[in-house]
């Protein structure tokens, strides 16, 4: 699909389909009532006939029958009370006028940008349209299934704009352009990652994608460390998860370096569950049914290095991912086990499906010890009990740095992610006592995403670090049908414009609040 923008009045635009925003009644918009004129009040008159009041999230499409340059239009309502369109709220209705041009077999999209900065709202309706036609059909094998969208070409119309757009303008489109363009190819991988089987995408695949996108770019290496390193780092814990796998675990460590002196080093570590059977703390089929999905921390992460080192960062970024799978055998760990953690904490065993917090646990004590970051974030499918706090379209964030986790908020306000803070009560942690180990794995029924949150914190130790749990937010049914998702994220995901949490379309259902893993 290409992107461009075009130097022309909305009025002159040309293609299948024409769309733009309007708030509220669209009787108020400027554009519309001078389409509306052009088309001979065809529009004003369709609006009525089709009750359309500019409600969010809603479309009326009307044909142009030669009267304009365009074969459609279609009016995208973004709600009233608005002058204009949240981050988010934009990305998604950019992804709504490509279903309607998907559906009106449209081969070009034209798409007047709403007031604002022209980068970001470039950007965000490139990542929408992006993010719109996303569909994974690999193993689809009828012609219908195969089919992708009709829409090759988009072309973004600067808002109230003559065909003499200022240079400035122009530079700052195209800049939103090869932003939208990086960012919603890198979420599409990791989507794509993410919807694979779990029989494919083992931890060996995903360390090949990692390698793959060092490949592609001069800035970035990537190393993997094998069982047998992994055992001289003493990363008991993580390989403790690991051993009821037939499949061979990967620990995954990338890293950018700017071209640059770097102003901070960052990292980003991501939970990498290949598939969560539950181990011996069994699930019942139902929620391991979409456990394929408990490694999209570490699809985001990965993901992300590709569109960080396509656009280019002033920071040195690492990506940290403890890949394995958690499964049942002779040779799994077990309910009362001891395990000894990377940095010597022993921590015992009361619930084998509370496993992503032990893999993240050595591995933020890796990247404390080893990277030694200014700042590090880790992003999880981690509570049942988060989705219960906030739904499914909320991704939790707790830390104890307070000027990191409101610059983290900010950053996500900015790009359209829907989080929300949550509090790292330190009066919880006494769930996690334990009388014969350091720590229990989990705590109590009540606040099971804070006591997540706090085991997660003893080995962050005083290095500013977010936790950011996207158990809502990493899943998206296409199957409209409501799920029970007790400990089990849905099904495939939909990562936003910073890769690393978005939006679930999915009914909560009965969670359970045990705070145990995702």
């Amino acid at each position: 699909m290409k992107f461009v923008h075009v130097a022309e009045a909305p009025l002159a635009a040309k293609g299948d389909l024409l769309a733009f925003i309007v708030f509220g009644d669209p009787a108020k918009d400027a554009l519309f009532t001078a389409l509306n004129k052009a088309l001979g009040g065809a529009l004003a008159e369709a609006a009525s006939a089709e009750s359309f009041t500019g409600a969010n999230l809603t479309t009326l499409v009307v044909p142009t029958l030669g009267r304009l340059n365009v074969k459609r239009i279609v009016v995208l309502g973004a709600g009233t009370g608005k002058r204009e369109a949240t981050p988010l709220q934009l990305r998604d209705l950019a992804a709504l006028a490509h279903q309607c041009g998907e559906k009106l077999k449209a081969h070009t999209l034209a798409f007047v940008l709403p007031a604002g900065a022209p980068t970001t709202t470039a950007q965000l309706v490139v990542e929408g349209v992006l993010g719109g036609a996303y569909r994974f059909n690999k193993y689809l094998t009828t012609e219908e299934g195969k089919k992708n969208s009709p829409v090759t070409a988009v072309h973004l119309l600067a808002h109230g704009k003559s065909d003499k757009v200022a240079a400035g303008v122009a530079r700052s489109l195209a800049t939103g352009i090869t932003r939208g363009t990086a960012i919603g190819h890198a979420v599409n991988a990791a989507r794509n990652w993410i919807n694979e089987p779990a029989a494919f995408m083992t931890p060996t695949e995903m360390a090949n994608n990692a390698r793959a996108v060092a490949k592609k770019h001069k800035s970035v290496t990537a190393s993997v460390l094998n069982r047998a390193a992994c055992e001289k780092l003493k990363m008991g814990m993580f390989l403790a998860v690991a051993k009821g796998a037939a499949e061979e675990p990967t620990f995954i460590h990338m890293v950018y370096t700017p071209a640059k002196k770097a102003k901070k080093r960052v990292a980003l570590i991501g939970k990498g569950l290949m598939f969560d059977s539950g181990g011996y703390s069994l699930k019942p089929s139902d929620s391991m049914f979409d456990m394929k999905v408990d490694m999209s921390g570490s699809a985001a992460v990965i993901a992300a290095m590709d569109a960080i080192a396509t656009l280019g960062c002033e920071h040195e970024v690492h990506v940290i991912a403890a890949c394995c799978e958690n499964m049942v055998s002779g040779g799994a760990y077990k309910l009362g086990d001891i395990l000894i953690g990377m940095d010597g904490t022993s921590v015992e065993i009361n619930n084998t499906d509370a496993e992503g917090r032990l893999t993240l646990g050595d591995a933020i004590t890796y990247t404390r010890e080893k990277v030694k970051p200014d700042e590090m974030f880790d992003f999880a499918t981690l509570t049942g009990a988060c989705l219960v706090a906030l739904g499914p379209y909320t991704a939790g964030v707790l830390s104890d740095h307070g000027k990191l986790a409101s610059s983290w908020l900010s950053a996500a306000a900015a790009t359209g992610e829907d989080m929300w803070r949550l509090p790292l009560n330190s009066r919880l942690k006494e769930q996690l006592r334990s009388p014969i180990a350091d720590m229990r794995n989990t705590g109590e029924r009540w606040g099971g995403t804070i006591t997540a949150g706090l085991f997660l914190k003893h080995f962050a130790k005083d290095t500013p670090w977010v936790h950011v749990d996207i158990a809502g937010p990493a899943s998206i049914t296409t199957r409209g049908a409501q799920r029970n998702p007790v400990e089990a994220p849905g099904l495939p995901w939909r990562p936003s414009s910073s890769i690393f949490a978005k939006r679930a379309q999915r009914a909560a259902g009965a969670v359970a609040v045990h705070g145990v893993d995702r």
